[in-house]
């Protein structure tokens, strides 16, 4: 990044955030703090308003505002993909800003930069594990994100993964809500469950009879989202054999639990680790001869009265 270019990034990172320190934009645009200063100076010098507020550093004086800015074709390119993103992944609200959005940027782009930029989008694809999301889940996006908006509390009935019987897997839930994530395709919602008294986490598709309650939300001010880990409490090793056969498949589309593989002469040693067999069950179920369960010896006899109850169909 040359001097230009980084002048009018501190612009912008003003504009945005507010007033930042001169370590902070050194920080941020990995340069001296002595060199953020001379920045500073040349801006003031070229009739840009920063002001230096003692013990708090720099910030734009009220109402200034940077006219519009060019893009290049590669950053349109960028910006135009992130609106069809959001335009497929999000709710209905959100959808029809991003295709605003993405009409306003092609309008605004000069006839050369708008071909280079279509020539370069014809060349790339973006592909999620779904096209969009439909019906019931994207009504709960958009009443979860509500709630986030407005800090209150959330009801829903949710039903868990995994075996027994549909009363047995379905449970009642009151949640602060502290975010949103989009893993692999799937909307989680992150938050404070009541009924677990600790942090959660939710698969939209999973939830029904989403309500906004009237209790407000309590979030920690020291929880961020984007620096959010969640405890791996997958304890339970399982240790399976897969032939040569499907070996490729597995190496090129893991599974999530997936820790290890181990080449062997015949085929490939997985190592899983999980918090109860029932996470996997039906992925095991599904390689059929291809795979063999070697331990833990409880998961090898949860699969053979599976297979017993299965032979019973026929």
């Amino acid at each position: 990044m040359n001097k230009t270019e980084r002048m009018l990034a501190i612009i912008l990172e003003l504009q945005s955030k507010g007033t930042q320190r001169a370590e902070d934009l050194a920080a941020t645009f990995e340069t001296s703090v002595r060199t953020i200063y001379r920045d500073i100076q040349a801006l003031s010098e070229a009739g840009v308003p920063v002001a230096g507020l003692p013990g708090q550093g720099y910030t734009l004086m009220e109402g200034y505002f940077l006219p519009p800015v060019s893009f290049t074709a590669e950053e349109a390119v960028a910006a135009l993909l992130g609106a069809d993103f959001v335009a497929g992944q999000f709710d209905e609200q959100y959808r029809i800003r991003a295709v605003a959005a993405r009409r306003k940027i092609e309008g605004i782009l000069p006839e050369p930069v708008k071909v280079e930029a279509e020539r370069l989008r014809a060349g790339m694809r973006l592909l999620t594990a779904k096209k969009h999301i439909i019906g019931q889940e994207m009504e709960t996006l958009a009443r979860l994100r509500s709630a986030i908006l407005e800090e209150r509390r959330v009801g829903f009935h949710y039903e868990k993964s995994g075996m027994g019987t549909v009363t047995e897997r379905q449970s009642v839930r009151e949640v602060d809500p502290y975010g949103l994530v989009l893993i692999d395709g799937s909307w989680v919602l992150i938050g404070y469950c009541h009924l677990r008294k600790e942090i959660r986490h939710f698969r939209l598709k999973r939830m029904s009879e989403v309500d906004l309650l009237a209790q407000a939300a309590k979030k920690p001010t020291d929880f961020d989202l984007h620096a959010y880990a969640p405890v791996d409490d997958r304890q339970l090793v399982v240790k399976v054999w897969a032939d040569a056969e499907i070996a490729n498949e597995l190496r090129t589309s893991p599974h999530f639990y997936m820790d290890e593989l181990v080449e062997q002469e015949d085929g490939l040693l997985v190592t899983l680790r999980v918090r109860q067999p029932e996470e996997i069950l039906q992925w095991l179920l599904g390689w059929g001869a291809h795979m063999k369960v070697l331990e833990p010896e409880s998961l090898c006899q949860r699969m053979r009265e599976e297979l017993v109850a299965m032979l019973n169909h026929y």
